[in-house]
């Protein structure tokens, strides 16, 4: 089975984990990554990044040149393209940028001209709805048509398209995997001295960006309800963002401030370390209509990466009701109404107040991560999906 999947997304190695583990899930799997030759992702990581080509057995990377740099749906490949796809003629074609993207079109359109009769996949976060106008309207037409296989990362995105006329097969999974040789049970004794968490506390976390959208001050509220109770705890954050400020504002007036623990620019590496640290991993996303973009308005949580990674440390999560997160944790966790601080409060509660019942949640947690959320797991999802399909090999 020769596969090929394109995305600006692998130009971080880290990201191709999962493509690694699918080219080693058989010697008769070939797996070539196209990266755009020069992306400059912008945001923190602000800074023109040059693709090198990688080669380790069955795996390839080959970065390819490109006609944006900067821009996920406008991204289109040169001719550098056609060349791969004569020599390497790939029974699979996914490329990862979304319903509407040129470079999907380009792939599609170059399937059919060369006559490689591969399989058309594409992947999409993309989890509300939306209006298009033309010629973006008959783009995106012209790309579900020729879809073979949808692979989305969250069900919501699923049943937007199957609304816009999707008729094909789908998977949902994320679009990168859990590492658990970085993300595992270790204990942190000394970083727990460290921080200035007694032995006995408590550790409510979270891991991410602070901003409104992710439910914080909900958050800071339900623990102020718990300023009083016996059991001493702490709230650690893990992350950055401009709401920093107001948090501690907040959790100052609210008399919980001495309970609160920052720590601010780790890198990806480190994270798992203070995960370790937490007795429960919240995620108390908000959906919200704040932010708009040229065909829709809003944003609600597309998966919630950091669950999966606190879960396969073994640490129990607590998540609102808010896009994905539900159906990533299912019933290895709790899940309560976003936006609603007693609710959460009650979640927080039982698990402060209930070891066994932490402990139970932890190990369903833990199993799920393994089962369903490791790269070679998610590898083996989409080689099924792949033979679902009809794809041979």
């Amino acid at each position: 089975m020769r596969v090929l999947v394109l995305s600006h997304t692998y130009i971080v190695d880290l990201n191709r984990e999962k493509l690694r583990a699918l080219a080693q899930l058989s010697p008769e799997i070939e797996v070539v990554v196209g990266v755009p030759r020069r992306w400059q992702p912008g945001g923190v990581q602000n800074r023109l990044i040059v693709s090198e080509p990688l080669q380790a057995g069955n795996f390839r990377v080959q970065p390819l040149s490109n006609l944006s740099q900067n821009n996920q749906g406008l991204l289109t490949f040169g001719p550098d393209l056609v060349s791969l796809l004569r020599r390497f003629r790939p029974q699979v074609i996914q490329v990862e940028q979304g319903a509407k993207a040129l470079a999907y079109t380009q792939t599609i359109t170059l399937n059919r001209l060369l006559g490689l009769k591969a399989k058309n996949v594409l992947f999409t976060w993309w989890n509300l709805p939306y209006q298009l106008k033309f010629p973006i309207s008959a783009l995106e037409a012209y790309n579900l048509r020729h879809t073979h296989g949808l692979v989305v990362g969250n069900q919501d995105g699923a049943d937007i398209l199957r609304d816009r006329g999707y008729t094909a097969p789908y998977q949902v999974m994320p679009q990168l995997g859990v590492d658990e040789t970085l993300f595992r049970p270790q204990p942190q004794p000394e970083l727990s001295q460290a921080l200035a968490i007694a032995s006995d506390a408590f550790v409510v976390g979270y891991c991410g960006r602070f901003v409104e959208e992710k439910g914080l001050l909900t958050l800071c509220d339900a623990l102020a309800t718990l300023r009083d109770h016996p059991q001493p705890w702490v709230w650690l954050l893990v992350g950055r963002g401009e709401l920093r400020d107001t948090i501690q504002a907040k959790a100052d007036g609210l008399s919980i401030g001495d309970r609160l623990r920052w720590v601010t620019d780790i890198p990806h590496d480190q994270v798992p370390n203070y995960i370790n640290l937490m007795h429960t991993l919240v995620l108390p996303s908000e959906t919200t209509n704040t932010f708009k973009t040229l065909t829709s308005k809003g944003w609600k949580e597309q998966f919630g990466h950091v669950l999966i990674e606190a879960m396969a440390c073994a640490v129990p999560v607590i998540g609102s009701d808010s896009g994905e997160i539900p159906h990533v944790i299912d019933q290895s966790g709790l899940v309560f109404p976003e936006g609603n601080a007693p609710e959460l409060a009650n979640c927080l509660r039982l698990l402060l107040e209930n070891p066994e019942q932490r402990q139970a949640l932890a190990e369903a947690g833990h199993h799920r991560a393994m089962s369903r959320y490791t790269n070679r797991a998610l590898a083996k999802q989409l080689l099924e999906f792949y033979r679902e399909i009809g794809v041979e090999g």
